[in-house]
């Protein structure tokens, strides 16, 4: 064999964290070609797993740092920091996934928690945070990242807004002079493949918020308290930028990391590819693996396996993914970079014990993958 492989997966979700994937599917391939070099280097989109993918690069060391869950409640969340920056995930401190269904709040539900983790990572004296953000539970334009970081939200009267979207409906003030000085000497990414506009029919209430426990009446009082937010922090700041990409990201997190925190909107894919080094990796690969627990039309829009196909192929190395399950047709996957696909549900078509035992069914697709093109 000339080359070696590349294994560079997302998480496959509810089942196994990006470094578990790639180490089953590089078990497999070792089982059957034993020489084999493979290297892996777990990847995500700026969501769920960009901590652990920067981690996993070993350039990285973890930073725990206790802070307030989206609903009040302390959480233990981690960091990724070396001497020049620091990996925040937005999933960890204010996730969804921190709460039981019978937690969801979404109109009192906040971001201050990231704020609290942005804070911890400049007390690094980091010179460039990198602020991964998805499956958030909270709906607040950022409002709560903020006030962490020393923004006020005042009401009509000058009392403090509570924590939330929903209080958001009463905001008339937004005081920015106690913001940590130290923000502005730090270069902030904001690194999302969510594109959506803050507000309306593709804004983050309409489109996130009854994921996040919202029925409708709420998602129309989210989305009017976004506008009004907007619009405030318009007058604040002299900015617009409620319409622009990737506001919407989070529940509105994106807009004010753009318009108070002047971060920089990158697809969340690029930015963990440049964080692992994965060009460097690919440079001399035979095979390119890649993969998430679901192939289907999300996937070909930017998402981690697209991102790292579109790489591969523009290097001239062939890429294959593996999945739990796969709805794309033959066509739509060479049109994504996509040599071949090796699915979970081909193997195990039940999803509960495919998902249970998805780390010996990944070890057997490797074994079928190293057959196959090795």
């Amino acid at each position: 064999m000339t080359g070696h492989v590349l294994v560079a997966p997302d998480k496959f979700k509810g089942s196994l964290t990006a470094p578990e994937v790639a180490e089953a599917v590089a078990s497999g391939v070792r089982g059957r070609v034993p020489d084999a070099e493979v290297r892996c280097v777990p990847v995500a989109d700026g969501g769920d797993g960009t901590v652990r993918a920067a981690l996993a690069t070993g350039m990285f060391e973890g930073l725990p740092v206790r802070v307030t869950g989206p609903t009040g409640r302390r959480v233990c969340a981690e960091a990724a920091v070396n001497e020049d920056t620091a990996v925040v995930e937005l999933a960890a401190a204010s996730g969804l996934a921190l709460l039981t269904p019978g937690e969801f709040d979404p109109l009192a539900a906040s971001s201050f928690g990231t704020g609290e983790l942005i804070g911890a990572a400049l007390d690094r004296g980091v010179r460039t945070i990198v602020l991964g953000v998805g499956g958030s539970a909270c709906t607040d334009g950022g409002a709560g990242m903020l006030a962490a970081l020393g923004a006020r939200f005042r009401d009509e009267t000058g009392k403090p807004l509570p924590m939330g979207g929903g209080p958001l409906d009463r905001l008339a003030e937004v005081d920015l002079s106690g913001l940590d000085p130290r923000l502005s000497g730090a270069d902030l990414v904001l690194a999302s493949d969510v594109d959506n506009p803050l507000c309306g029919s593709g804004g983050a209430a309409q489109v996130y918020g009854p994921q996040k426990g919202a029925g409708p009446e709420e998602v129309r009082a989210l989305d009017a308290a976004l506008e009004r937010f907007a619009r405030v922090v318009d007058r604040a700041t002299g900015t617009s930028l409620a319409d622009t990409p990737g506001a919407g990201a989070a529940g509105g997190v994106g807009f004010g990391a753009m318009a108070v925190l002047s971060a920089g909107f990158r697809s969340g894919s690029d930015v963990v590819l440049e964080l692992a080094g994965f060009d460097r990796h690919l440079d001399g690969a035979a095979l390119v693996v890649t993969g998430e627990g679901a192939l289907d039309e999300q996937t070909l829009r930017g998402k981690v396996p697209a991102t790292v196909a579109s790489r591969a192929v523009g290097a001239g190395v062939p890429a294959v993914a593996v999945t739990g399950k796969c709805s794309l047709s033959a066509r739509q996957l060479s049109a994504g970079g996509f040599s071949a696909v090796y699915a979970l549900s081909h193997v195990q078509p039940d999803a509960q014990r495919s998902m249970s035992g998805a780390a010996a069914l990944l070890r057997g697709l490797g074994e079928h993958m190293a057959e196959d093109w090795l």
